[in-house]
């Protein structure tokens, strides 16, 4: 009788740095090898279920990755990892060699989209909260506003509206007002 062994693969991209890892022993798939634990990030320790998305809201999920230090939780949690591609599999084992049967079922494709560091007694936890990439067409893009940070942003240094608060009156952007001087008569 042939034993089929399953085995989980995690495959987080990071700029610069792609971390490999399965749930048990190693794996060597499509060029990678998968193991237990990467020695600057940890283990892989939880993952919550999958949550399916209703109206406008996408599948979203959260890996806990137990890293062994503070600093490697902090270069983990990079806010240039924003947005790093993350995808498992499930794949089919064979029990004699070890060796993967057939091609891994990709259960997710996801960019990471948040990181929250909680450290307790004797424990240090990543969580990784993941979107799918498709999430993305969701964002709702108001355009631009009258506002401090945005004037800013297209003004470096300049600090006109910081004190600016509490208006009640509208005002668009670009629309032209007239010639200055200009008056108009009936």
């Amino acid at each position: 009788m042939e034993r089929v062994l399953l085995s989980g693969l995690m495959k987080l991209e990071l700029p610069g740095r792609t971390i490999t890892l399965c749930d048990g022993g190693f794996v060597q798939w499509n060029g990678d090898l998968y193991q237990a634990k990467d020695d600057e990030f940890g283990i892989l320790s939880g993952f919550n279920a999958l949550t399916e998305g209703v109206g406008d809201e996408a599948p979203a999920g959260v890996l806990t990755m137990t890293p062994p230090s503070t600093t490697a939780a902090t270069t983990l949690a990079a806010p240039g990892h924003q947005g790093s591609r993350l995808r498992l599999w499930v794949a089919e084992l064979d029990e004699r060699n070890g060796g993967v049967i057939g091609q891994p079922d990709q259960m997710v494709d996801w960019q990471v989209d948040s990181m929250r560091l909680r450290i307790g007694r004797g424990s240090r936890l990543l969580e990784i909260g993941c979107v799918t990439h498709g999430q993305r067409l969701m964002l709702r893009n108001e355009g631009n506003t009258l506002s401090p940070s945005f004037h800013r942003l297209i003004y470096p240094g300049e600090a006109g509206l910081d004190n600016a608060t509490g208006l009640t009156t509208d005002v668009a952007w670009g629309a032209a007002a007239g010639p200055r001087g200009a008056s108009a008569r009936a």
